[in-house]
């Protein structure tokens, strides 16, 4: 069973290109994380303000993991975040 994190991000206007980048500088390093299954970040193509993050990680602990990590706080705390409109996230497992 993975533990399922789906977030979607829609950034203030004109802030959607700054939050590109740095979604773009955590996708390695997150999917090099020990309990990092699956990060798919996407970007809405009839809203670019709009992005939608897919994550499977191993247990809710290496999520736990991922969100204390110096990528996480350095580009999603410290630069997207900041740039946001709106944050939601979900927590699933899968059914396997």
């Amino acid at each position: 069973m993975a533990y399922v994190v789906t977030a979607k991000w829609t950034a203030k206007e004109g802030e959607e290109e700054a939050v590109l980048s740095a979604i773009r500088s955590l996708v390695e390093p997150s999917r090099a994380e020990p309990g990092c299954q699956l990060y798919l970040p996407n970007r809405d193509p009839e809203n670019p303000r709009v992005f939608f993050m897919y994550e499977h990680y191993a247990d809710e602990a290496a999520y736990a993991a991922h969100g204390a990590s110096e990528h996480f706080r350095r580009y999603a705390v410290g630069d997207a975040i900041p740039r946001l409109e709106t944050r939601e996230r979900a927590f699933y497992e899968t059914l396997d």
